[in-house]
């Protein structure tokens, strides 16, 4: 067995494999759009469903991007998406952004799986250090997942995100490199 066989696939975890956007990608990623609560978790802007960007489903790679399509090994099936932005190349780093798009697909270790794969993707592939994301605070789902594969709290931007009348503040986390081979190095 050559070495490359022998090592894990940077594209497939234990529930997911990554995948380029295919031909009907889009549309699916736009109805995903039309919940409300997903746009809620998902984004800081103002909930309006997305309509089908056709130059998006022929490219997801950028300079300073590089997206994945989330697709389940069981039954192929998309279920969203995860990528890094913002990629700082001078400063070895990027920005993280992932969404689990129908609620029955939350809650199944799926968004764990995604990160777990992005970041091996990120440290080991595009030879970063550092990957941020930031949360709003009442995505307790989320902040779990992403304290579960060692990201840690960096700060927070207090009354950051209005909602409904109420305040939430944006929980900013990280995660370094070194912090991450230390976590994982029996799944690396």
């Amino acid at each position: 067995m050559t070495q490359t066989q022998n090592r894990k696939s940077l594209f497939h975890g234990e529930k997911l494999r990554f995948t380029a956007q295919y031909p009907g990608d889009a549309e699916r990623i736009a109805r995903f759009s039309e919940d409300f609560d997903y746009l809620r978790r998902l984004d800081t802007d103002f909930a309006v469903p997305q309509a089908i960007d056709s130059k998006k489903e022929s490219s997801n790679r950028g300079h300073n991007n590089v997206e994945f399509m989330l697709r389940t090994l069981e039954d192929d099936r998309l279920i969203g998406f995860v990528a890094l932005f913002a990629i700082e190349w001078n400063n070895q780093a990027g920005r993280l952004a992932i969404g689990i798009g129908d609620p029955t697909d939350q809650g199944k270790g799926y968004g764990t799986d995604a990160l777990r794969m992005v970041l091996r993707y990120a440290f080991h592939e595009l030879n970063l250090n550092r990957v941020g994301l930031d949360v709003i605070e009442y995505n307790e789902a989320a902040v779990g997942a992403y304290k579960k594969v060692g990201f840690k709290e960096e700060g927070r931007m207090r009354a950051a995100v209005l909602r409904e009348g109420k305040a939430y503040s944006r929980i900013i986390m990280g995660i370094l490199k070194e912090e991450w081979e230390t976590k994982h190095s029996q799944r690396l």
